[in-house]
């Protein structure tokens, strides 16, 4: 029983608990500005596709309705500019997490492969390497992996949690170093839809791609972009032998999107009006507390999408856990950036996904307000 879990890195959040107390102690309650789940409500147009789906007594299929493979197609061609993709190039999730966690496993890798991701990452990357037995290596230079040829390199643009975005000429080298060594690239593409400053390019898009989806996977939520976490809804797209590989191995194991959830996913990824809402409703918040922080004395790097702000003194300044206990000694819970790699020991991950409330009362502590 203890031998998987024994390969395992420990639970990043468990240790957060300590610090959550001390929040949660403020006279005036915790601003829960951590994990980044979000708060604000399901999109209408989702929960009426939900209850007019709720009849749904067989089982559903690990492939996917068609309606939801064609609604992928036509959301990336349309929002995000993809060509040349079909139907069978798409395979719905139930979430992207179990995906990226399980995807190794998919693959058959194992024991005397390597695994790259970014030197800054969503640890779920590392856990994936993990439960196969896999090397995994961090990085952000492709020249790091020397002789070695990784087996998988996922990519991560915009980042969580830097919410930085790889330019175009930047992900085409990578593209093309893959390619050149046979490489499967799995691009995760979850905070598209969330940028800030400048533009977010898929590597799917025929400027990074070439128009050829071959060697390449993007992996997408609507968790973030329609308020769908607890709708498990995620797809993957891309090299048609893959995803056919993929659907193969997944019929197997039974991972089947619920029906219900399909047909919500169908009529968010149709429907752009509730994205821009919800856009405009977090760079509200994304623009006062950015002010609050600077004003108290704190740095933000990159964050120029996703639905963080990426948050520091200095390299010379106090690590990422001093941070930690600095703002939770204010009531505000925020993530540890050692969470994410060593190179983020003196930063802290800091979510917009609170409430109004909760974002002014924040800002209303860090200005010396409250």
């Amino acid at each position: 029983m203890g031998a998987v879990s024994g390969r395992l890195p420990d639970f990043p959040w468990d240790k957060l608990t300590s610090f959550a107390e001390t929040a949660r102690a403020h006279p005036e309650g915790i601003v829960d500005l951590s994990i980044g789940t979000p708060v604000d409500a399901t999109p209408e147009v989702a929960r009426r596709a939900l209850a007019d789906a709720v009849d749904a007594p067989g089982y559903p299929t690990t492939v996917g309705l068609p309606e939801v493979r064609q609604a992928v197609v036509d959301w990336l061609a349309g929002v995000h500019g993809v060509t040349g993709l079909d139907t069978d190039q798409v395979l719905p999730l139930i979430g992207s997490k179990e995906f990226i966690a399980t995807l190794p496993s998919y693959l058959g890798l194992g024991p005397g492969d390597v695994i790259g991701y970014p030197a800054l990452a969503y640890p779920t990357y590392e856990v994936g390497a993990a439960l196969v037995g896999a090397k995994a290596v961090a990085t952000d230079s492709l020249t790091a992996f020397g002789p070695e040829t990784p087996a998988l390199l996922w990519i991560n643009s915009p980042s969580n949690p830097t919410g930085r975005v790889l330019p175009p000429e930047h992900l085409r080298k990578v593209v093309d170093w893959c390619r050149e060594r046979g490489v499967l690239l799995v691009s995760d593409e979850c905070y598209l839809d969330c940028v800030w400053e400048g533009e977010a390019l898929s590597v799917l898009h025929p400027d990074i791609c070439g128009g050829s989806a071959d060697g390449i996977l993007v992996v997408h939520s609507t968790s973030k972009r329609s308020n769908l976490a607890g709708y498990r809804c995620g797809f993957v797209a891309g090299d048609r032998a893959v995803v056919a590989e993929l659907l193969a191995v997944r019929k197997n194991l039974g991972m089947m999107m619920p029906t219900p959830a399909q047909r919500a996913m169908v009529a968010v990824l149709g429907d752009e009006a509730h994205v821009k809402e919800q856009h405009e409703r977090y760079r509200a918040r994304r623009t006062k507390l950015r002010a609050a922080l600077e004003g108290a004395g704190y740095t933000i790097e990159h964050s120029e999408a996703a639905l963080y702000l990426w948050t520091t003194k200095g390299p010379d300044g106090p690590d990422s856990w001093a941070l930690v206990s600095e703002l939770a000694a204010q009531g505000i819970l925020v993530a540890p950036g050692a969470f994410y790699g060593a190179a983020g020991n003196h930063h802290v991950r800091i979510a917009l996904t609170a409430s109004d409330e909760r974002i002014d009362a924040a800002v209303a502590r860090l200005s010396g307000q409250a």
